[in-house]
């Protein structure tokens, strides 16, 4: 439906909540809407996302659990939501879309005081902290998983999925690169946007435990934190596995393309990814995240066969080795994970989070999204 109309959408600055935000916003300029963006500087600044929408950055703030950083970091909320206010009366969206992060928070509570429709979008299976206080707020919550914990406001929800980028997406409709006994094992290795110092000390060593025939055909494609690169690099030389190492993959999803098998974090957006494009994958989940909220993002993905979950104290050579070897034994194996990590991929759900978007703002009824 070609609309014409003016969304806000707010998001806070790492790619979890950016890349997800970047997807719908695309699907509702292809609407024919306008879109712009609130975030705050670190989301201003990550590449290749919003090309060419209006930016407004605000003020925003975490409170933590410093009881002398609380009074700095209400007066920068405060500030962010007079901020926000503005943004709001000077160019009045038909909806504000929240897609987590500390910008989202001002943003949303404007939207809500003012009495524009708004719409929250979780990413992971545990509800986040800023989601959290904006759900009893807001209009509608749309969900990522089935089961999303810490979710009050059910009534609200609707699970979409976590939106994916468009050439992302368009991987659900590709068929899993050929696999057998002779050709090479292409493993793809991502740590978030960052890298992960474990997977750099521990993926090479239990690459190069392999059988010799095994190892003889592996290339590796893996993303490390700048001052791990020497030493991985070195590690590879070392056991003479062919790697392509960088420190930012800018083209994940060719990288995806071309992988037969994942090794990293759990990341809702990895697992989009994953799950979208139908690769198989062995998730070590980050330890520290909040209300755990990484391992709880691989329940579906494993349950369904299409991945194994290892916590970060079982993640070591032998065992990644190990976990390697059984999932390659037999090509069709590692196929059949392939479809089954793809039999839970929602590669629409920028799709269905636009058709919320739209309800809320009056421009599509329920009848019509479910035609769509």
């Amino acid at each position: 439906m070609k609309t014409g109309a003016h969304y806000l959408v707010a998001a806070g600055g790492t790619g979890g909540h950016m890349v997800p935000a970047h997807a719908v916003a695309r699907e509702l300029e292809r609407r024919g809407a306008r879109v712009s963006l609130i975030t705050d500087a670190r989301g201003a600044r990550l590449p290749g996302l919003f090309g060419g929408n209006d930016r407004h950055i605000i003020d925003a703030a975490s409170i933590g659990r410093n009881p002398l950083k609380w009074p700095g970091a209400m007066w920068k909320i405060a500030k962010g939501r007079r901020q926000a206010a503005g943004i709001l009366r000077d160019d009045p969206p038909a909806a504000v879309i929240g897609f987590g992060g500390y910008p989202v928070l001002p943003a949303m509570i404007e939207a809500a005081k003012a009495g524009i429709p708004t719409l929250i979008h979780e990413q992971n299976a545990v509800l986040g902290r800023v989601n959290r206080v904006l759900q009893g707020r807001v209009d509608a919550i749309a969900t990522s998983f089935v089961q999303t914990s810490r979710l009050s406001a059910a009534d609200k929800a609707d699970f979409t999925g976590n939106p994916v980028r468009g050439d992302v997406a368009a991987l659900a409709r590709s068929d899993f690169p050929l696999f057998d006994d002779v050709m090479p094992l292409r493993v793809l290795v991502l740590g978030g946007s960052l890298g992960a110092t474990v997977l750099s000390e521990v993926v090479p060593r239990g690459l190069a435990a392999l059988p010799e025939p095994l190892r003889q055909r592996l290339q590796v494609m893996q993303q490390a934190r700048e001052e791990d690169i020497a030493d991985l690099a070195a590690a590879y030389r070392d056991s003479g596995i062919p790697a392509d190492l960088s420190t930012y993959m800018e083209d994940v999803p060719a990288a995806l393309a071309r992988a037969h098998l994942f090794i990293g974090r759990a990341g809702a957006s990895t697992i989009a990814e994953l799950t979208a494009a139908g690769r198989p994958a062995i998730l070590v989940p980050l330890p520290i995240a909040t209300d755990d909220h990484q391992a709880a993002n691989t329940a579906e993905m494993v349950a369904a066969g299409g991945a194994v979950m290892l916590r970060q104290d079982k993640f070591t050579p032998e065992a990644l080795a190990a976990q390697i070897a059984a999932m390659v034994a037999k090509p069709e194996t590692l196929a059949n994970a392939a479809a089954r990590a793809k039999s839970v991929g929602r590669p629409d759900a920028a799709i269905r989070v636009a058709d919320m978007a739209e309800r809320l703002a009056g421009f599509i009824s329920r009848a019509q999204e479910s035609e769509t």
